[in-house]
Formats: C-alpha cells, structure tokens, sequence
C-alpha cells in the first residue's frame, strides 16, 4: 500500500502536534517546553501546507494562454502558504522572546526548571 503525500503530511503534523502537547504538559526544563512549543507550531504549519496541496497542481500564477477554467480546477490554494509564511514569521520572533525570557529566569533564579522557578 503507497500512502499519498497529503496522508503522509496529515499523520506527520498530528504526529508533532502531539509531541509538542506531550513535551509542554509533562518536561520540567524550559527550554525543552519551548522546543515542544515549536513542535505545535511546526505540526499546525504543515496541517495547513497539507490542506493547501492538490496532487499534479501547478504553482498558482496565471500565465498568457492558460485558460481560466483549466488554472483554477489545477492550481494550488495560494492562502495556506501565505498564512504559513507569516506564522513562521510570528514564531521565530515569539521563539527569540520566549528564549530571552528564560535567559532572564536564569539569572534571577540560577535554573530553567519549572518546578525549581515555581517553587514546587
């Protein structure tokens, strides 16, 4: 059995949305929640991507010649690709401040542990 590439894609974003959920309920380092943080994201990422992929699709620009009805039954949807641009634009920014914050966590309390900073 060949499994398709939008399957693959769906199973592999579930598949990292759950390790990101797993690694931020239950790690107890910082930085590794974070990591996890980022694992949701890159899984919501590729859920998009997924759902935006049309097998034998062509890139959506619309050259002379082409016929309307032709490019818009093969084109890809163009609308997750741009809100995956801009989502890995918001993370990597929220990433830099949330790894700043743990810096200045470390300082005050001389460790990234959770249970250490929340006095557990």
């Amino acid at each position: 059995m060949i499994m398709d590439t939008q399957l693959a894609s769906l199973l592999t974003a579930g598949a990292l949305i759950f390790i990101g959920l797993f690694g931020a309920v239950y790690l107890d380092n910082l930085i590794k929640k974070i990591i996890a943080l980022a694992f949701i994201g890159d899984g919501a990422n590729l859920f998009l991507i997924a759902m935006g992929y049309n097998a034998g699709g062509i890139v959506y620009i619309f050259l002379p010649g082409m016929a309307s009805n032709w490019f818009s039954q093969n084109a890809s949807y163009p609308l997750p690709y741009a809100l995956v641009l801009t989502s890995i634009v918001i993370g990597a920014s929220t990433l830099a401040v949330m790894l700043g914050i743990i810096i200045v966590l470390h300082k005050k309390y001389g460790s990234i542990s959770a249970s250490k900073i929340l006095g557990e």
